[in-house]
């Protein structure tokens, strides 16, 4: 389980200094795409023992990983590189690293205190501008080393593009395994680079779309116990379950308000698909769309004062745009192929959706009004775009198809928005339907 922030102390900001005018500053204008990815030193952290050194060596490799699935920076070969760890504690030699071609350098320490707790140290280096730009210092549980790590990658990421970083982040779906005709599907979560796995649901009951709220400490899900039908919430440390709300027919594709105190979700009567609101507060529901249509996969935007869903109440499945009370319903999707699964992006610009055309499937994006409709990935069979907290990059899953000789199967993973950096996020079982949590508090 993944520890609380209350395990981890920022005991030490060191500023850095002003870089020479006469110098650029490392940056990164991730707004134009990025065709080269910097290339940064990332050494082991020091450390004066054995377990010290030890520690150093992991919490690097994180760091170098986290960065390098990013696609903004390419982690140099640590076999390159000239000056010491040890001698990197008393200053960083720049000319030995620009001979290496680094453009940013990383140090920092490792080391366990007499209390038992794990005490981390970075800096991080312009080597160019000869300064440092960020240094910071974590103590934890020990248990929390692989957190430090993606906080560090965080930071790093942050100074250099001037965005909050996604490392610091979970995931859950839904694991798949066992025979095609009898497949088991449960809740797993995981952090983002797919670390730390572990199952939520034991499996005897089919379940769908887990959502995170926006604390990422709960989620809701649609589950099928009983078969029954019904949405549920979760809290993912206690592994309590609640019931949400007493609905009539199927209620499913549920999603939190950005506040946490409502879910969204869709209910099915007799054939037709009408969208609900329950607020968590008072346990009261309100319904928001009154067709005799299919209306399902509900999204609020980031402000909570719209909702974006798909319907085929235009005879084809295609986007809406509607006001958080259910009124001002537009199409927002014009394009050829059906439109599905959106979800709107946690910076407000782009909507992502799963799209199907002429026998393939689509990750897209758009922006809220439908314009600039772009294509990311592509496939026998995508789905399920959900975004990570920065607005800039997503997951989804693919499957492939079976045949005679070999099963299919369903894999899950992360894109840029350039759709030019994509990534399989490795599990132990097949996965579908992730949901990607905010930063950890």
């Amino acid at each position: 389980m993944k520890p609380f922030i209350g395990w981890i102390f920022a005991c030490l900001v060191v500023l850095g200094l002003a870089a020479d005018p006469a110098r650029a500053e490392l940056v990164i204008d991730i707004t134009r795409g990025v065709s080269q990815p910097i290339p940064i030193a990332v050494p082991e952290l020091f450390g004066g023992s054995d377990k010290d050194a030890q520690m150093g060596r992991d919490v690097a490799r994180v760091v170098a990983a986290d960065l390098e699935r990013s696609g903004l920076f390419a982690p140099i070969d640590s076999r390159a590189f000239i000056q010491t760890t040890a001698s990197l504690q008393s200053a960083p030699r720049y000319a030995d690293w620009r001979q290496i071609n680094a453009q940013g350098l990383v140090s920092g320490k490792a080391e366990f205190q007499p209390d038992g707790r794990l005490r981390v140290e970075f800096r991080l280096f312009d080597v160019y501008a000869e300064t440092q730009m960020v240094g910071e210092a974590y103590t934890t549980n020990p248990t929390g080393w692989r957190r430090i790590s993606h906080i560090i990658a965080d930071q790093i990421y942050k100074r250099l593009t001037g965005e909050e970083g996604y490392f610091d982040t979970q995931i859950v779906y839904v694991a798949e395994d066992g025979p095609q005709t009898k497949r088991r599907k449960r809740l797993a979560i995981m952090d983002q680079d797919g670390e730390n796995h572990r199952f939520l649901t034991n499996g005897n009951d089919l379940v769908l779309t887990p959502r995170f709220s926006p604390t990422a400490r709960e989620l809701t899900y649609m589950s099928y116990e009983k078969n029954n039908p019904r949405v549920w919430i979760y809290q993912i440390d206690t592994g309590r379950r609640e019931l949400l709300g007493d609905f009539p027919g199927m209620t499913f594709a549920p999603r939190f308000s950005p506040d946490g105190n409502r879910v969204i979700l869709s209910q099915a009567i007799n054939g037709v698909t009408n969208i609900y609101e329950m607020n968590l507060l008072t346990r009261q529901k309100r319904r928001l769309t009154d067709s005799p249509f299919i209306d399902t996969s509900p999204s609020y935007s980031p402000d909570s004062s719209k909702i974006v869903f798909n319907s085929d109440r235009g005879g084809a499945q295609q986007i809406y745009v509607m006001n958080a009370d259910g009124s001002g319903v537009n199409r927002i999707s014009f394009g050829d192929g059906r439109y599905a699964t959106p979800v709107w992006s946690p910076r407000g610009d782009l909507i992502a959706f799963t799209k199907f055309k002429g026998g393939e499937f689509y990750i897209g994006v758009m922006h809220p009004d439908g314009s600039g409709e772009r294509q990311l990935a592509k496939g026998w069979l995508v789905e399920g775009p959900t975004w990570a907290p920065n607005g800039r990059v997503l997951s989804f899953w693919r499957e492939t198809p079976s045949d005679s000789h070999n099963r299919g199967t369903s894999k899950l993973y992360t894109i840029d928005l350039t759709g030019s950096n994509e990534r399989q996020v490795i599990t132990p079982v097949d996965g579908s339907d992730p949901a990607w949590s905010p930063l950890v508090p």
